[in-house]
């Protein structure tokens, strides 16, 4: 059986396992959900219905793009993107869980947008000073190490706030790279990367 990843083109989290698979030079069938009109048989692999979701050789089905991405590193080591010692991998879980809700709040905010509803004005605060308090954090680092954690190795960190990052372009806007310069200039250099640079979500 070949391996499956079903995901959207402009998933901040499907992207984060399209990165993982290139860079470890994984072979996998890439399958495009219709979020709008999610098939049954995607349904039946996932409860949850949300991509992505990840169909390995032996059929083993994995969804969450967290759970996934710990799978690949630990099935296939070659290269790692979490640290193998555990209290740097802590640490590293901490900056990917700070980055996926980051793009949690983000998808949130642009659903708000959409509905253009008055009434949720409080509600739209809270989402804008929530990204407004984790960007800071994420320049603070940048402006101290080449990534986010330390100089030597970008790590599933890196490649979770990326795709927050760009999800961000991709709904809201760019002027967070000029408010957030370290930020910015990190998120350029890593799209010289191939798996980056190839997986950016297109507006359609």
């Amino acid at each position: 059986m070949t391996r499956k990843l079903y995901y959207h083109q402009q998933s901040n989290f499907s992207r984060k396992i399209r990165i993982l698979l290139q860079e470890k030079n994984l072979e996998c069938e890439l399958i495009e959900v219709n979020l709008m009109n999610k098939p049954d048989d995607f349904v039946q692999l996932s409860p949850i219905a949300k991509v992505p979701v990840f169909v390995e050789n032996d059929s083993t089905v994995i969804w969450d793009s967290t759970l996934i991405a710990e799978y690949l590193d630990e099935t296939y080591p070659t290269p790692r993107f979490y640290p193998e010692k555990n209290q740097e991998k802590l640490e590293c879980r901490k900056w990917e869980e700070m980055a996926d809700h980051l793009g949690d709040t983000i998808i949130n905010l642009w659903i708000l947008n959409l509905t253009n509803n008055a009434v949720s004005s409080r509600y739209r605060t809270r989402l804008e000073d929530t990204i407004n308090r984790l960007l800071p954090v994420f320049e603070q680092q940048l402006s101290q190490t080449k990534y986010l954690l330390g100089d030597e190795n970008w790590t599933m960190a890196d490649i979770a706030t990326l795709c927050s990052m760009g999800y961000y372009s991709l709904r809201l806007n760019e002027d967070w790279i000029l408010a957030y310069p370290h930020l910015g200039d990190w998120f350029k250099k890593l799209h010289e990367r191939e798996s980056v640079n190839s997986t950016f979500p297109i507006p359609l």
